[in-house]
């Protein structure tokens, strides 16, 4: 190869009488240079064969003779004045053989792929929708960061206390000062939480507060500013089956992931891993959510959050194309109230009710009240618990069968009409009492402070 170049070199190089002339120069134009240079690359495909050499050779000498360097052509640029047109004719031939020999020597002694030699690699190129996708990942990531569950497990053996992993999660920075948002369920049972930022800076983690109704938590970090970049709040009440959505994480652990789909559903409802509470007008989407995705945002085309991921619909664990997220514009109002008051106040009835499945073997409609405490709103109010007689007979509590007029058929019904009123309302319970029913007014208190 080396000596192909050189031969090229010299032909295009090389110091004759011509080219020494005042009044003649040699200017090779820089696309003849450029095909020319194309012989020395791909130096690593040895399949050629002479039937293919033979066609590059038959196309270099049409290339040559169709740049022929005659008078008329840009190659040379002659003085009108020469004193011979037959010395320049040879010279042009002798130019035209040297050139064609060094193409063919560097053709057969590089090894260079014939079909490969003229192919000029442009380089990548991006459509506009993928240019959006990149930049929004780049973009939003900073505000995604990793969270570890440690917990305290003693040594069976040597009884040393150790701090374990016991699971991990993502989150995102909600302000500059320090708040992250994350799922109840990635936290629960912590002795220890660490906040891995986007820079790979580990961080110690404080609960602020959770509402395990909800599996809504918010941690602090104590981070410099400059480190924290807030991710952008978006708006859930109009989002359309069908729009594009976009779910960072870190599942299995694995390092900032984007998976891209659509939103599949909207108002579906799901249970609380902690509670079994409903979670109500739950985002659908088929974007991929794994393990270690729990937690982490899910946005929208411009970047703005509109959910965070919470669960997943899979027999396997892992992604099935049916994820849940839950709405922005319910983890919002969360979210004040945790950082404000470190607690959620939310309205109770202050009953404990029978599985649904109890009460559909009684043949009836309803949330049957197994305990109504009397410092609770509604044994203050007079619901009825259900008992034992003297005798050892069980004796049907009240049945709660619908609120301020709307019907009540099981217990996710009873949460979604609270979820919709405050602390200090005065709602009008209807029950079934015996073989009669009965209105009874019960004003709502707020949810016990849990630990």
């Amino acid at each position: 190869m080396a000596a192909a170049s050189s031969l090229i070199s010299t032909v295009f190089h090389f110091s004759s009488p011509l080219s020494r002339s005042p009044n003649r120069k040699l200017s090779l134009p820089l696309s003849n240079l450029k095909c020319l240079s194309l012989l020395h690359r791909n130096h690593n495909n040895n399949n050629n064969n002479n039937n293919n050499n033979s066609r590059i050779l038959c196309f270099l000498n049409q290339f040559l003779h169709s740049r022929s360097l005659t008078p008329h052509n840009p190659l040379f640029a002659q003085n009108p004045s020469s004193s011979s047109s037959s010395s320049s004719s040879a010279f042009n031939s002798l130019l035209l053989l040297c050139t064609s020999l060094a193409l063919s020597v560097s053709l057969f002694v590089a090894d260079v792929d014939p079909a490969s030699a003229f192919v000029v690699t442009t380089p990548r190129k991006l459509q506009t929708d993928e240019l959006a996708t990149v930049r929004l990942f780049q973009e939003n990531t900073p505000s995604v960061v990793y969270i570890t569950n440690l917990a305290v497990k003693q040594d069976a053996f040597t009884l040393d206390v150790l701090e374990v992993p016991q699971g991990s999660g993502s989150g995102f920075v909600w302000d500059k000062e320090g708040h992250i948002v994350t799922n109840y369920h990635v936290i629960r049972g912590a002795s220890d939480l660490k906040v891995t930022l986007a820079d790979q800076s580990t961080l110690d983690a404080k609960v602020v507060g959770f509402d395990q109704d909800k599996d809504v938590a918010v941690l602090r970090v104590d981070a410099p500013k400059e480190k924290l970049r807030p991710i952008p709040i978006g708006v859930s009440a109009d989002l359309l089956v069908g729009q594009k959505v976009y779910a960072i994480g870190n599942p299995f652990g694995l390092d900032h992931t984007l998976t891209t789909g659509v939103i599949s559903g909207l108002r579906r409802e799901i249970s609380s891993a902690a509670t079994g509470r409903p979670i109500q007008d739950v985002i659908q989407t088929d974007a991929a959510i794994n393990p270690g995705n729990s937690g982490g945002p899910l946005l929208d085309s411009s970047g703005s959050l509109i959910g965070i991921n919470t669960a997943i619909y899979s027999p396997s664990g892992a992604s099935s194309g049916v994820g849940f997220s839950i709405p922005v514009d319910t983890v919002s109002g969360i979210v004040e109230q945790l950082v404000k008051f470190g607690k959620v106040t939310r309205p109770i009835l202050g009953i404990k009710f029978a599985p649904d499945q109890s009460v559909e073997q009684l043949g009836v409609s309803g949330v049957l009240v197994l305990d109504a405490p009397p410092n609770g709103p509604a044994g203050k109010a007079g619901l009825q618990s259900t008992k034992r007689d003297a005798y050892g007979r069980l004796i049907l509590g009240d049945i709660i069968t619908s609120v301020n007029g709307k019907k009540v058929t099981n217990g996710s019904d009873l949460y979604r009409i609270l979820d919709q009123c405050k602390v200090g309302d005065q709602v009008i319970v209807e029950v079934l009492r015996g073989d009669h029913k009965e209105k009874i007014p019960v004003i709502l208190e707020p949810k016990p402070e849990e630990s």
